[in-house]
């Protein structure tokens, strides 16, 4: 029969409109619960406080069961490649890692030009920091090595310490290219070494949240900036021109200039070369994104690239013939360890913390994306460890920081790896080539790098495309990706990283500061309140005030909070208490006067009474003799100051003599005001001090305040900051909003009592 029905059923609703559907699809909801405030609330959950064991004590604590967990976390390989499945994952891995060594070599050769590094120092860079975050990494995808972002880092103070001006020979006025590239090697090798204590000792206290006050817009707008920094560093290369070398703000505005003005000095054949070999790389990307399913690897376009380039060049001769800048030599096998220079440590030190945090943010980010993808877990307190020992072992043997490459990040993944075996087989064909078949590079013309940085740099500019979308999505987001990315160009990479943090924790602060306040009104037939702005079938209760905001309240808003309650509840709060202070005032003035007035007659009877009483007796002549109505009227005077007197200490014992009714003020239409305080995440000194002023100044005008929705946490902040008194006690905090406005109903302006059982809510 069900199913019979069903077609007509269909029809028949399809014909209802929206509000007759949803009330076909309406179930009565019934619970029956005692109203609950906070002391019955804790009582009947059993609530305790939380006695967790001291942190410090864990970390002092030694076993055999400890020591092995301390080992597999910080060697996580002892953890998961005894459990490697070679025959699963073993061939995925090596042309994994086979394919990102080809692309590791041109770039690791092009972003040394851009740390102002020999081109060998890129191939040193792609080897050590490699194997060493094989061996401590958690992510099993990201591939560490050489970036653009980090090598124009590190080469804005490789050439503000050791510019070209500072080793010009006095013979001739040419720079000494030996003598200045020992000293950049030798600051840049110092800066990745305290990049990596950096990073090591903000791991090993755990402190990798630092990355979390890099948000998303911010990260993506300072590596747009980057870019636009690393295009104009490669200009020099690609029109063959010698600039002079700057740092600091501006820099990169008067680099742009520079360049235009030295464009009448272009060599021609340098430009050509880097022309061709972009537009060469540049077509293989298009067939490479082209031909995607049917490639089982993507064609080495930059390799093949810079094999041709090279072999031309060798053939043509473009150094001799057309004064096309080549690399030069490059030294076959490895470079014995050097420490680094202590000298260079307290000119380096701000820079160092900026790369730190912004390599450890491009590398945890590509991380949690691939853990998220592949359905793992990777530890950001390891990946600083992990992250800073790359750098720090790489400082040692003449490497400059190091993070991961986006590019090469999403080859590994694309071409079969599996784990970070990829990126030790990567690192290993490149000690090939460093050892074997660097040497064979040494014609290969820097054009062509720089070529390959430009053609690479593609995937960061298209993030221009953000403020379209943060214009329709977030324009906050917007304003800090505008913020970041002006501050970047303007004042170059440390300082523009710099502003860009500040400005976003300080717009955080504002918006915290302006959060939105609104009056709730009950939802019909539910226990569900709303705001009475938003919601039109919302309705406030008559008699009870509801108030909320959207953010939790502490120092910084504190005053506002009070100021939009007081404001929002129709009654202007202030006034009114001042009012009735000035009436009582008043009234205790004329009390006392009144006493004063009442004491004096009293004195007089008591000093002349007898006199008095004499006279009256005796003086019936007087009486008699027209002085009855003097005497009448001294009495009748005498009788209305005692009774007025006797009028104002009655007054004066009145119960109801400071109620705003018999001081003739205006008396608010609710009788309770209830807090809202589902947003309160935390509880200051300055919040506890407004809520109780609340609680005062609304009982001054007699408006009894309950809270309502408190967390836990919020609770024991409350107690522990003696917010709970004789006069405000737990059962003024309710478990819910319903439940405070149904209490609310049934005492006004009374204090609480026992809970009633609710048959509705």
């Amino acid at each position: 029969m069900g199913l019979s029905e069903a077609p007509g059923q269909r029809d028949t609703q399809a014909l209802l409109s929206t509000t007759q559907a949803m009330e076909l699809r309406r179930r009565d909801y019934h619970v029956e619960r005692p109203l609950l405030n906070q002391e019955q609330l804790e009582e009947l959950g059993s609530r305790s406080s939380a006695t967790g064991t001291l942190q410090w004590r864990t970390w002092f604590r030694c076993s055999h069961a400890r020591a092995q967990a301390l080992l597999l976390q910080y060697f996580p390989v002892l953890a998961w490649l005894p459990q490697y499945p070679v025959r699963d994952w073993l061939l995925g891995d090596l042309l994994s890692g086979l394919s990102v060594a080809i692309m590791q070599l041109p770039q690791g050769l092009a972003y040394a030009l851009l740390a102002g590094l020999p081109p060998v120092f890129g191939l040193y860079s792609s080897f050590y920091p490699v194997f060493i975050y094989f061996l401590f990494g958690t992510s099993r995808h990201i591939s560490v090595g050489t970036f653009a972002v980090m090598s124009v880092m590190v080469g804005s103070v490789t050439e503000s310490l050791a510019p070209d001006e500072a080793f010009l020979q006095a013979s001739n006025s040419t720079v000494d290219v030996a003598a200045r590239d020992a000293a950049r090697v030798q600051v840049a090798s110092t800066l990745s070494v305290l990049v990596g204590l950096f990073q090591v000792g903000l791991g090993l206290v755990h402190f990798g949240f630092v990355v979390t006050y890099l948000s998303e817009p911010l990260v993506r707008a300072y590596t747009t900036a980057a870019s636009v920094q690393v295009f104009v560093s490669q200009l020099k290369y690609v029109f063959g021109l010698h600039l002079s070398s700057r740092s600091g703000p501006l820099s990169l505005i008067y680099t742009v200039l520079e360049v235009c003005w030295k464009l009448p000095q272009t060599v021609v054949g340098t430009m050509v070369t880097a022309v061709v070999a972009g537009v060469v790389l540049v077509l293989v990307k298009l067939l490479n994104d082209k031909l995607r399913r049917q490639l089982p690897m993507p064609l080495p376009g930059e390799l093949l690239t810079l094999i041709g380039a090279t072999g031309i060049s060798y053939g043509v001769g473009l150094q001799h013939r057309f004064g096309v800048d080549v690399v030069g030599k490059i030294p076959a096998g490895l470079v014995p360890p050097v420490a680094p220079s202590p000298q260079l440590f307290a000119r380096l030190v701000g820079n160092a913390f900026a790369i730190a945090v912004v390599g450890f943010a491009i590398a945890i980010s590509l991380g949690k994306i691939f853990a998220l993808r592949h359905g793992y877990r990777v530890d950001s307190n390891q990946e600083l460890v992990a992250l800073g020992l790359s750098n720090l072992i790489g400082g040692i043997f003449q490497c400059f920081p190091v993070s991961c490459s986006m590019s090469r990040s999403l080859v590994q993944e694309s071409t079969g790896g599996n784990t970070q075996v990829a990126g030790a087989i990567s690192s290993l064909f490149i000690l090939i080539i460093i050892v074997k078949l660097g040497e064979l590079f040494q014609d290969l013309p820097k054009a062509v790098l720089a070529a390959a940085i430009i053609v690479n740099l593609k995937g960061m500019l298209m993030q221009f495309t953000d403020i379209h979308s943060l214009w329709k999505a977030n324009r906050v987001d917007l304003l800090i990706w505008l913020v970041t990315f002006v501050a970047t160009i303007l004042l170059n990479l440390d300082l523009g990283l710099a502003v860009a943090v500040v400005f976003s924790l300080l717009l955080v602060v504002v918006r915290t500061q302006l959060p939105h306040y609104s009056v709730l009104g009950q939802v019909p037939d539910t226990d569900i309140y709303r705001d009475v702005a938003e919601y039109s079938e919302a309705r406030e209760v008559p008699g009870v005030k509801v108030f909320r905001s959207s953010a939790t309240m502490y120092f910084a808003n504190a005053e506002l909070y009070s100021d939009t309650l007081k404001q929002r509840c129709g009654v202007n709060v202030d006034h009114l208490i001042s009012q009735k202070k000035k009436l009582l005032r008043k009234q205790e003035l004329k009390l006392k006067r009144l006493q004063k007035e009442n004491k004096l007659p009293k004195q007089a009877a008591a000093s002349k009474g007898t006199s008095i009483s004499i006279n009256v007796n005796t003086s019936v002549t007087d009486i008699e003799s027209n002085d009855v109505e003097g005497s009448k009227a001294k009495v009748s005077a005498g009788t209305e100051l005692e009774d007025t007197a006797a009028r104002g200490q009655e007054d004066a014992k009145a119960p109801d003599m400071s109620s705003l009714k018999t001081l003739g003020l205006p008396q608010p239409d609710f009788h309770s005001l209830i807090l809202d305080l589902s947003s309160l995440s935390f509880v200051d000194t300055v919040c506890l001090k407004s809520l109780k002023n609340i609680f005062r100044d609304f009982r001054e005008i007699e408006v009894e305040v309950y809270m309502a929705a408190c967390h836990s946490p919020v609770v024991t902040q409350l107690e522990v900051g003696h917010f709970f008194d004789a006069s405000i006690t737990k059962q003024h905090l309710f478990a819910s909003v319903h439940d405070a406005v149904i209490f609310a109903l049934q005492h006004p302006r009374s204090s609480p009592v026992n809970p009633v059982l609710v048959t509705k809510l």
